[in-house]
C-alpha cells in the first residue's frame, strides 16, 4: 500500500514537473513573485543577522563576563543626562587593587588610561592614534594578538619603560611594512617610545570599540608621562570567575565599590556598573525589531506571489479538466487528484524560493565587499525558505486542487 501510493505520488510529480516545462512563461510569471518575495525575506533576515552576529560579536570582544567600573553610564537611556555624572570622580588606579581583594568574585580586574594624540617616525605622521595605558590584567580581559614582534613584559609593566605595542594600521601608516615597526621607535607626546611589537589586523569595527588597528598600548606607569590621568577617561574592568555570572559578580561590585567611596545606604551611587551583557541583550532587542519590519515588508511580496501562484493554478485546473475527467474514470481517487495540483503548486513556489534564494546569495557577496564585513546565509535561513515555499504553494494550490479534485468524471470529459 505505501509502495503504491508512493508511485502515484512520483508519478504525480513527474507530470506536474511537466506541466510546468509546457508552460515556460506562464511558469515564470506565476513564480516571479515568490522569487522576490523570498529574495525579500532571506535577503532582509541574512543582512539583518549578519550584522547583529558582528556586532554581538564586538561587544564580546569588550569582554565576556566584565563590568566596566566608570562614572559614566554607557546604556545612555532616561535620565542619563551629562550633568548627572560629570562631577562623580574617575576611577582610580589604586582602587584596582582594593576591588581585587574586597570582591570575591573578580578573577581579573583591568585598569585602562587614554587620550587620542599622533604618532610619529621621522617625517611620517598619523594623527588620532588611541593612546592605552593599561595595566598587568588588561590584557587578560581584552585579548591583545600580536603579529609581529612580542607583547609587553612584566618589567615593562613594573617599571613602567618607554615600550609599547601598535596597531597595524598605525605601523604600515609610519612604515610602509607593519613587521619593520619592530625595534624602531616612534614619537608620542614628545616621548620616544620603542615598538615592541604590532598587533594582529584588526579590520573595521562597526560599534567602535578599542579600535587595535588606530591604537598604540603602552603600560600605565609609562602612560602618566603622556596623559594627565584625570582627563584620560579612566576606566576599571573587572571580569568575573568561571563560575560567576555577570548580575552576581555587579551585585559585588556595587557593594565594594560604595564601601570605597564610603557612602552611606541611603545616598546615590556615584559610580557607573556597565555590564557587557546588557549591551547583548539591548542589541538583541533591537534586531528583533528590525526583523520583524523585514518581515512585514517581505510578507506582502508573498501574498502577491501567492495569489499569482493560485491564478495559475485556476487556469491549469480549467486547461486539464479532461484529463482530470479520464482519470477519475480508469479509478484515480480525488486525493491523488488533489496531491498531484498541490505538488505542482508547491514545486512552482520552491522553483521561485531556489532563485530567490540565489539573488540572496549574489546580494551577500556584493554586501560583504561592501560593507566590509561578512553577511551570509544561515542553514536556518535556507530551511526556512523552502519551509515558507512548501507552506505558500499548498496554500495558493490548495482551492484549485480541491476543485479538480471535486469534478464529476462524466461532466469533465464532456466539457471543452
Amino acid at each position: 500500500m505505501i509502495r503504491r501510493s508512493i508511485e502515484i505520488v512520483g508519478s504525480s510529480f513527474i507530470m506536474a514537473l511537466q506541466e510546468l516545462w509546457k508552460n515556460k512563461l506562464r511558469t515564470f510569471l506565476s513564480l516571479f513573485g515568490v522569487t522576490i518575495g523570498i529574495f525579500c525575506i532571506i535577503g532582509v533576515l541574512a543582512t539583518v543577522n549578519s550584522l547583529e552576529q558582528n556586532i554581538q560579536n564586538e561587544v564580546k570582544s569588550l569582554g565576556s563576563n566584565t563590568i566596566f567600573v566608570d562614572k559614566w553610564d554607557y546604556s545612555g537611556g532616561p535620565g542619563n543626562a551629562w550633568w548627572k555624572y560629570v562631577n562623580r570622580p574617575t576611577p582610580k588606579y589604586y582602587e584596582v587593587k582594593q576591588i581585587k581583594d574586597r570582591t570575591p568574585g573578580a578573577k581579573f580586574v583591568g585598569f585602562k588610561i587614554s587620550i587620542s594624540s599622533e604618532a610619529i617616525y621621522k617625517e611620517n605622521k598619523v594623527s588620532g592614534v588611541n593612546i592605552y595605558g593599561i595595566n598587568e590584567e588588561f590584557p587578560e580581559i581584552q585579548v591583545i594578538e600580536i603579529r609581529y614582534g612580542r607583547f609587553l613584559s612584566g618589567s615593562d609593566f613594573s617599571t613602567g619603560t618607554p615600550v609599547a605595542v601598535i596597531g597595524n594600521e598605525v605601523a604600515e601608516k609610519l612604515f610602509g611594512t607593519a613587521e619593520y615597526a619592530v625595534g624602531k621607535t616612534i614619537t608620542v607626546k614628545d616621548k620616544k617610545i620603542f615598538v615592541a611589537g604590532v598587533i594582529k589586523k584588526q579590520g573595521k569595527t562597526l560599534i567602535g570599540g578599542w579600535q587595535y588597528d588606530q591604537s598604540v598600548f603602552t603600560s600605565y606607569r609609562y602612560a602618566r608621562n603622556l596623559m594627565d590621568e584625570k582627563r584620560a577617561d579612566p576606566v576599571i574592568l573587572v571580569q568575573g570567575t568561571d563560575n560567576m555570572n555577570s548580575k552576581a559578580l555587579k551585585n559585588d561590585l556595587m557593594g565594594t565599590m560604595r564601601a570605597l567611596h564610603k557612602l552611606p545606604p541611603t545616598k546615590e551611587e556615584d559610580f557607573a556598573l556597565n555590564d557587557i551583557n546588557d549591551f547583548s541583550d539591548a542589541i538583541g532587542s533591537a534586531f528583533v525589531s528590525l526583523n520583524i519590519g523585514g518581515w512585514a515588508i517581505a510578507a506582502l511580496s508573498l501574498i502577491v506571489g501567492m495569489f499569482g501562484v493560485a491564478n495559475i493554478m485556476f487556469v491549469s485546473v480549467r486547461e486539464r479538466t479532461n484529463q482530470i475527467g479520464l482519470k477519475k474514470a480508469v479509478g484515480a481517487k480525488s486525493h491523488i487528484i488533489l496531491i498531484e495540483f498541490l505538488l505542482e503548486s508547491a514545486f512552482l513556489c520552491i522553483i521561485g524560493g531556489i532563485i530567490g534564494l540565489t539573488l540572496v546569495f549574489l546580494l551577500t557577496k556584493v554586501l560583504t565587499n561592501l560593507l566590509d564585513f561578512p553577511v551570509f546565509i544561515s542553514s536556518s535561513n535556507v530551511i526556512m525558505a523552502i519551509g515558507i515555499c512548501i507552506f505558500v504553494g499548498v496554500l495558493a494550490g490548495f482551492i484549485p486542487a480541491r476543485q479538480a479534485a471535486r469534478m464529476d468524471p462524466v461532466a469533465a470529459i464532456r466539457s471543452k
